[in-house]
């Protein structure tokens, strides 16, 4: 435990401002991914862990949560959905909470995956470093990465909290483009909903 929670604070100072993005003050498209071990997570119901080094698929979606929020609530559906149309395509899509609050955390998550039927592997970082590493200010926020694990998109999953007034789907804009070996046109945009609270 105090192994990846060191090496997680580790990686969270090593990210340097000088890399911002547009909306980003810590991480920009282009930039490396920071990594993440043996996040205690849920998948299905029963505990698990997480790691990115361990997923092998071409495309990984990371995406902070945290089950207060009801931005995330709203985008809850569309997020299932996510998962559900790349079934059998080279996507893994994992959710991360760095919120201290109670609902937010292991047993929280299990209530709320179980009571929304959440369908994608949801981890907790109880030291809030991989948050930090990644400069998430928002939940839902979302980082698209290649299968270099290169962060190609970052931001909000579409243009509007409203289901039926989206007109870009950012975020799946996104992996449609790595998965066709293309260019991502839109990269960054900027993330909305609940903001995230840091201990100092």
């Amino acid at each position: 435990m105090r192994k990846w929670i060191l090496s997680l604070a580790v990686l969270a100072l090593v990210a340097s401002p000088a890399l911002a993005g547009k909306y980003n003050k810590v991480v920009s498209p282009g930039d490396k991914a920071p990594s993440f071990s043996g996040l205690p997570a849920v998948l299905d119901g029963k505990d698990t862990s997480v790691s990115l080094d361990d997923i092998k698929e071409d495309v990984v979606v990371v995406v902070f949560v945290a089950n207060h929020c009801p931005v995330v609530v709203a985008y809850e559906d569309r997020l299932i959905d996510l998962v559900n149309d790349y079934k059998g395509k080279s996507v893994k899509v994992v959710g991360l909470s760095v919120s201290t609050l109670g609902q937010d955390k292991i047993p929280g998550i299990k209530d709320y995956t179980k009571d929304k039927g959440s369908n994608y592997v949801y981890g907790y970082d109880e030291s809030q470093a991989i948050g930090k590493a990644y400069g998430a200010t928002n939940t839902p926020q979302f980082f698209v990465l290649d299968k270099t694990r290169t962060i190609r998109y970052t931001g909000a999953l579409d243009d509007s909290q409203n289901e039926s007034k989206v007109t870009k789907k950012y975020v799946r804009d996104a992996i449609n483009a790595l998965l066709a070996n293309e260019t991502v046109e839109v990269s960054e945009t900027r993330a909305v909903g609940c903001g995230i609270s840091y201990k100092k």
